[in-house]
């Protein structure tokens, strides 16, 4: 028996009557008339830190009555249709949502007109001075709209059901250059300023709009892959990502064509938030890949994967993220196992499980929230990201792929693409499909444990190998000066799994001889880098000091700032630190970023 069928049955006969909201973080109503594409005017003001424009939204069919659409610290100059002025309501402030706008569609309405004007504070973009760009010439604009901050940047529909395309021209000063998660279809500059068409032809969930603006220049990978950043950045982003082609490649033997024609990468300034972000035709990624060696390249693979998991078949709303990320976590390791075999695929899985454990720990007073199919009605969705709908979602795919097989399973992958392709979709959907293709799936992988259930579950598969065997034992068994056997010659994925696996307290002597004869506080690889400083600087081993505050007052990637204020929070001295970096540093600070920082500090 499914017992699945019930839950979809009630969700989407509430849905099909209008008495349920799917999406608990928008005001997007179903029932109402949906947009289907978005014709986008901007100017960049980079005097005001805004962006001043209109949008034009059409719908798919010519409707009437009320549209209801989210905005956020939008001021919304006016609204017309067919050039007529069509009145409008903003709503009270929300929290989370912030300020619904109500339209009232006079009969046979196709499209609506809306000027209006972005703040200087939406959450949606940060504007960068020329002194926080590597080039320290020019500033930089760049817009991070996952989960649900598209809203900061134009009126919309910003749930990821209601996928739209669309086409845009934006006017920027013209010694700059802008790019979108678009085709580029062409540019024309006049006087001082430089304006850039932008054409998307496939319908995407608003979360993958994308915008960037600043100094940059472009070198070309290979026909269809080409890498954009900052002039004084970009040979060096070419050589490190000069392999994805190779990755797109492998990848479609897996998973598929590519549907989405090219694969351009943005190396963005270091206050970027996010290791990467997927922007269709446009991945954005933070600099701290640019390791020197392509020994952090792999996060292309995750970045790439979501071509296929996540942009081509998406999660309906937050709380059915896993769907995106777990199936996209599976996806990476499968093409690292292509290109590098299956102890690499291994090791990446054993990295992925101290990522878990510390996201199950986090939220050991929220158990709610280490559940895959979430509730988060009230919760703002940036508040409850974490690892778990990564690496929990993946290994849930695993047990499936387990207990069908590499083979069946594959066949199962194709299938579900093609039936999704270009679609959002629930937790629910996806339980009907599988009981569909293989009735008993679910109950047999215990499914209800995994999606219902906070914590892993007890059977979940469990990635070995005998190399991640050897440096766990090396990491425990950690005395006496020893340097660990054989460890100049071990690659920077082997480095980061011993450092892993050691105590998050060690001596100051042990951290002394660490440092001398691995370097590690020299490390250009950040993943390296940053693991090694959580130990010393949570171990109260002063000399790192000096690089943990480098780290922090340079680099905006959550994932390294979260655990280094966290490890300086379990000594004195520390604290001190971060109290003192944190005011320095804070307002280089993304948003998102700063919220995370301001509460950890908050708790010293």
């Amino acid at each position: 028996m499914n017992a699945y069928v019930p839950i979809c049955a009630s969700l989407w006969a509430a849905h099909n009557t209008g008495m349920a909201n799917l999406d608990p973080h928008s005001h997007f109503d179903p029932l109402q008339p949906r947009t289907r594409h978005w014709d986008l005017r901007w100017r960049v003001d980079f005097s005001r830190r805004v962006i001043e424009g209109e949008v034009t939204l059409h719908l798919t069919e010519p409707s009437s009555g009320t549209l209801d659409l989210d905005t956020k610290d939008l001021a919304i100059r006016a609204c017309s249709v067919a050039g007529e002025v069509l009145p409008f309501e903003l709503g009270d402030e929300e929290p989370i949502l912030g300020r619904r706008l109500r339209l009232e569609l006079p009969p046979a309405t196709s499209a609506i007109t809306i000027a209006y004007e972005t703040s200087p504070e939406a959450i949606g973009l940060q504007w960068l001075s020329p002194e926080q760009t590597a080039g320290g010439q020019h500033p930089f604009l760049f817009s991070q709209c996952q989960a649900i901050h598209a809203r900061t940047l134009l009126p919309c529909q910003d749930s990821a059901v209601a996928r739209v395309s669309y086409d845009a021209e934006v006017t920027v000063p013209a010694p700059l250059t802008a790019v979108m998660s678009a085709d580029p279809a062409g540019d024309r500059t006049q006087g001082g300023n430089r304006t850039l068409r932008f054409h998307m032809p496939q319908p995407i969930p608003s979360y993958l709009l994308a915008l960037a603006v600043g100094e940059l220049e472009s070198r070309d990978i290979s026909p269809r892959v080409r890498v954009w950043a900052e002039p004084v950045t970009v040979d060096k982003a070419a050589w490190e990502f000069a392999e994805t082609e190779a990755f797109v490649a492998k990848a479609e033997t897996l998973f598929g064509p590519y549907d989405w024609d090219r694969y351009d990468m943005l190396v963005l300034p270091p206050s970027f938030p996010y290791g990467g972000m997927e922007n269709p035709r446009m991945t954005f990624l933070t600099p701290t890949l640019l390791a020197g060696d392509r020994s952090l390249v792999d996060v292309v693979a995750h970045e790439l994967a979501h071509s296929w998991t996540g942009n081509l078949v998406t999660n309906a709303t937050a709380e059915h993220f896993w769907l995106n990320e777990g199936f996209t976590v599976w996806a990476e390791r499968r093409i690292l196992r292509v290109l590098h075999g299956a102890e690499a695929e291994s090791l990446g899985w054993a990295i992925g499980q101290k990522d878990l454990e510390e996201s199950l720990e986090r939220f050991h007073d929220q158990p709610e929230l280490t559940v895959l199919r979430t509730h988060l009605e009230g919760i703002d969705p940036d508040d409850a990201f974490s690892s778990i709908p990564y690496e929990k979602g993946a290994r849930f795919v695993a047990a499936l792929e387990q207990a069908l097989g590499e083979e069946v399973f594959a066949a199962f992958l194709a299938e579900y693409m093609r039936r999704f392709r270009f679609q959002s979709i629930t937790t629910e959907q996806f339980c009907d499909f599988a009981e569909e293709r293989h009735p008993g799936l679910l109950g047999r992988v215990g499914a209800d444990a995994w999606l219902n259930q906070p914590g892993l579950p007890e059977d979940a598969p469990v990635f070995r190998s005998h190399r991640l065997d050897e440096l766990t034992a090396l990491a425990e068994g950690l005395s006496t000066g020893q340097r660990p056997a054989g460890a100049e010659a071990w690659n920077a994925t082997e480095l980061l799994i011993y450092l892993q696996h050691l105590p998050r307290e060690l001596s100051l002597e042990d951290c002394a001889r660490l440092d001398a004869q691995l370097g590690l506080s020299q490390r250009g690889n950040y993943e390296i880098l940053v693991e090694w400083l959580c130990i010393a600087a949570g171990s109260g081993y002063s000399h790192v000091f000096p690089r943990v505050r480098e780290v922090l007052s340079t680099v905006g990637r959550m994932k390294y700032v979260r655990p280094l204020y966290q490890a300086l929070g379990r000594t004195e001295a520390g604290r001190a630190l971060g109290r003192e970096v944190f005011a320095e540093a804070s307002p280089r600070y993304h948003a998102l970023t700063r919220r995370v920082a301001q509460g950890i500090v908050d708790k010293y």
